[in-house]
């Protein structure tokens, strides 16, 4: 169990470093779009170090998730390596290679807005904490897991601009890791006051599909 807990860990290293790389390999290559990518994995390892603290916060017992973790982090390195490594797909520069950049950061935004409603009670593991409380307010108004809402459409605007078969295949594999963290989530979250009521009015990432 110990090793599942530390397995993310070292891919976020692994990742920040394939990230770094990407930038500079895509910097030091000549056209807008090389330098749009770079710019664009720059702030996907601006991310990862935004959330760094929550990634490394130690957990008081082995979180419900475990099992889970390293499936959704051995994808998000698959995506970032991918990206990073390899050579971009397009011929030269586009003005909708912008569209994929803002659905990037439009995830991102909701990801961050999401972890800012939840305050005290957001973290990177399944776990339920002292007076810990249903937020249905703002986003979670809308649906269940804004979060991770966020985080799928980040990363679908991340593979779609880096567009590769490992990207694609990365991108499915991290939204079957997350539709199994909502699952064992909620299966957590289930006892805690009130969260019944108000999962059975809210869909989970997105309205009237799931």
């Amino acid at each position: 169990m110990r090793l599942l807990t530390l397995a993310p860990r070292l891919l976020f290293v692994a990742g920040a470093a394939a990230l770094t790389a990407g930038v500079v390999q895509h910097a030091g290559r000549g056209g807008a779009a090389e330098h749009v990518a770079a710019g664009l994995l720059a702030g996907y390892l601006g991310w990862l170090l935004l959330e760094a603290p929550v990634t490394f916060r130690r957990a008081a017992a082995a979180p419900a998730d475990a099992r889970t973790l390293l499936p959704y982090a051995l994808a998000r390195l698959l995506l970032v390596v991918s990206a990073s490594l390899g050579p971009l797909p397009w011929d030269g520069w586009s003005p909708w290679l912008l569209a994929p950049v803002a659905v990037f950061t439009a995830g991102v935004a909701l990801r961050q807005a999401a972890i800012r409603a939840l305050g005290r009670f957001y973290s990177h593991h399944v776990m339920r904490q002292d007076g810990h409380r249903v937020v249905t307010s703002g986003l979670y108004g809308i649906v269940r897991h804004p979060a991770y809402a966020g985080m799928l459409l980040a990363h679908i605007g991340f593979t779609c601009f880096f567009f590769t078969p490992a990207g694609v295949a990365a991108l499915l594999l991290l939204a079957v890791a997350v539709a199994w963290r909502i699952q064992v989530e909620e299966r957590a979250l289930w006892d805690v006051p009130g969260y019944a009521h108000y999962a059975a009015g809210k869909p989970r990432v997105l309205p009237k599909v799931w």
